[in-house]
């Protein structure tokens, strides 16, 4: 069994510190294999918070995180430094966290492709361009069906409340249908604070397959929506002729994490 932690929307900057102890704390005691982080890891993208979210990253990884797969969110461009977002938008980001906006993580029981579908000249919305499309796809289509496969993004591809059509991805459908042909499984993503799991496939009609959409709550920020505890996702892989994963979603109660839901998912 492999297990990765999915966090995402910490907004370092209006972090709780006790939330940051508590899922210190959750790592090592449970580990992981890796540590997926979809974005929107600062509040203002200023070099400070970038250097508190490396550190705490670092502490994981010290506390039985195997790996770690990082990808910006639409936070971590400056929005009032005018002349970094312009020119420099990623600047403290690869400070930080690296030159790649997009990396892939590989092991025998999984392909997890990062993208970055932000953009300087946008202030939120996320978009999937024809150029990384093709690009995903080539991957899927390279790589062992038997692994589950899965596209971390920050916007979302799906939807569960109507309010939130709005923050989909643009050019999600296309891309959705393209990579289902080539056998992906999940699509993880953030943004929206709002943790759930969902089959895409009520909301695009026609997929060659089933691909399923892992939301992450926002972790450690104050930034809380509606009544959603702070929260992060946990997946636990079975890899095989017939995957399954078993995603889990633990919520913060009585200062620490504790096991709030399960899904359980097969192709």
């Amino acid at each position: 069994m492999t297990s990765i932690v999915q966090i995402s929307d910490t907004h370092f900057g209006t972090e709780t510190p006790s939330v940051v102890q508590a899922l210190e704390d959750h790592v090592r005691e449970h580990r992981a294999d890796l540590l997926v982080f979809s974005g929107d890891i600062t509040q203002r993208a200023r070099r400070v918070q970038f250097a508190s979210a490396e550190a705490f990253v670092r502490r994981l990884e010290a506390d039985g995180v195997g790996n770690t797969l990082v990808i910006p969110g639409n936070h971590d461009i400056p929005l009032y430094n005018l002349f970094a977002r312009l020119f420099t938008p990623y600047g403290n980001y690869r400070r930080h966290f690296g030159q790649e906006l997009e990396p892939v993580f590989e092991n025998q029981a999984m392909l997890v492709i990062g993208l970055n579908t932000t953009h300087p000249r946008r202030h939120k919305d996320g978009v999937v361009t024809a150029r990384q499309v093709d690009q995903v796809a080539r991957r899927l289509a390279d790589s062992d069906p038997d692994k589950v496969r899965i596209v971390v993004a920050h916007q979302p591809f799906g939807a569960m409340v109507p309010s939130d059509l709005s923050n989909l991805q643009h050019g999600a459908a296309p891309a959705l249908q393209r990579w289902a042909e080539h056998g992906l499984d999940l699509v993880m993503g953030g943004h929206i604070h709002l943790p759930y799991v969902l089959p895409l496939s009520r909301q695009y009609a026609g997929l060659a397959r089933e691909i399923w959409m892992v939301q992450a709550g926002t972790t450690l920020s104050t930034r809380l929506r509606g009544s959603s505890p702070n929260s992060f996702n946990r997946l636990k892989l079975h890899p095989g002729e017939q995957k399954k994963v078993c995603v889990e979603r633990w919520d913060l109660l009585d200062g620490r994490f504790v096991l709030g839901s399960h899904f359980n998912l097969s192709w």
